[in-house]
């Protein structure tokens, strides 16, 4: 019998979404928990230095804090089974990680949020069994999830910008839609490190949520499919008759997929600017000392969308994950940089080379940490 890992999380987690997917998709045996049994806080909080979810327990007692963290423990004593041979996809792959974790958290709490009628008691049985059993329960259950509704706020869900929200979700939603007509994942017919980080906010909030869930289904059944097929262990491709167990050959980066990443750079783009900006100031100002641990909300920046002003939070863990993208372009050879930045132009993605913190983000005790100027 495999020995089982732990895993920390809650149904309804956009984060947690994205590291159960990958657990089921390789096959990595686990027990789930909440953050309510008993043997968080008594043996896991300690080690993991934040109370957040996923959290991951190994075999041998190890604990990893954070969905990017628990992927890149498997990817990297695994032989990277998640990562494309070609240098396109790679760098696709590389942006959609970061776009699902950080670039589409304004549709995800939007649609969770601001439908109260057909959302609410659904929340309110997930946010109550993920509390501890006590007395205080309801109590905490409320608070958590009025701190919830406020972190929408936080994202940029105000109220004059919801239509502009939604627009640009039912773009991408369409877009992608039409992406998954020519095969079951993003890049191919197995899961890259991009399809665990856009399902991340397309499974517990967009793709369970009843409200998001019953727009999902009617006017994208492919990318509803697709949601299901990242939560079985098989391929789960029955309607793709030629899908192979393999990437798209030669590098192959779709057209759709194109389309895809452009409508996703109307926002993603000028907020990472924005965000790279408010931190820099941060940093300048304040010249954290090297390990000093990185807060992932720091200070709120104000971008244009479509003639629209957003204000949001700017966000240190974008970029501890865009550093991803930002390695791979930087350390190829002048002609593959050439030939790179003509896919991210291709992609509306070319402002991301340049949007960067002045300082390095590392990883220490389950943190984010600033390294060395």
């Amino acid at each position: 019998m495999p020995p089982v890992h732990t895993l920390y999380a809650m149904t309804h987690s956009l984060y947690s979404g994205r590291a159960r997917c990958y657990l089921i998709k390789h096959g990595i045996a686990f027990r789930e928990l909440s953050t309510g049994h008993e043997s968080f806080k008594a043996d896991v909080l300690p080690r993991a230095g934040l109370p957040t979810i996923p959290t991951l327990v190994t075999p041998e007692g190890e604990v990893i804090r954070d969905g990017a963290a628990i992927i890149e423990h498997f990817e990297a004593t695994s032989g990277r089974p998640s990562r494309p041979p070609g240098l396109r996809q790679q760098m696709v792959s590389a942006l959609l990680d970061v776009i699902g974790a950080e670039g589409l958290l304004r549709p995800a709490m939007h649609y969770r949020w601001n439908f109260p009628e057909e959302n609410l008691s659904f929340l309110r049985h997930h946010f109550f069994y993920s509390q501890r059993d006590t007395p205080a329960r309801p109590e905490k259950t409320d608070a958590f999830m009025d701190r919830m509704r406020h972190a929408a706020w936080l994202f940029g869900v105000q109220d004059d910008v919801r239509d502009l929200v939604e627009s640009l979700y039912t773009e991408f939603l369409e877009a992608l839609e039409r992406h998954f007509e020519g095969s079951p994942y993003l890049l191919g017919g197995r899961p890259c490190i991009g399809d665990f980080g856009l399902i991340a906010p397309l499974y517990a909030h967009l793709g369970r949520d009843p409200y998001p869930l019953r727009l999902m289904q009617k006017r994208a059944v492919r990318v509803h499919r697709w949601v299901e097929r990242m939560n079985r262990a098989d391929q789960d491709a029955p309607e793709y008759y030629d899908a192979t167990p393999d990437f798209l050959t030669a590098d192959e980066v779709p057209d759709t997929l194109i389309a895809v990443l452009r409508i996703l750079s109307e926002d993603f783009v000028p907020e990472t600017a924005a965000a790279a900006t408010a931190i820099n100031t941060w940093l300048a100002e304040n010249e954290p000392e090297p390990g000093q641990p990185a807060e992932r909300q720091m200070g709120m920046c104000t971008f244009e969308i479509r003639d629209r002003k957003v204000k949001a939070i700017a966000q240190s863990y974008r970029f501890y994950l865009l550093q991803r993208v930002h390695d791979l372009y930087d350390g190829l050879e002048a002609e593959s940089q050439s030939a790179m930045a003509a896919l991210l132009a291709d992609c509306k993605m070319t402002g991301l080379l340049t949007s960067r913190l002045d300082r390095r983000l590392g990883r220490e005790k389950n943190r984010e940490v600033w390294l060395h100027p």
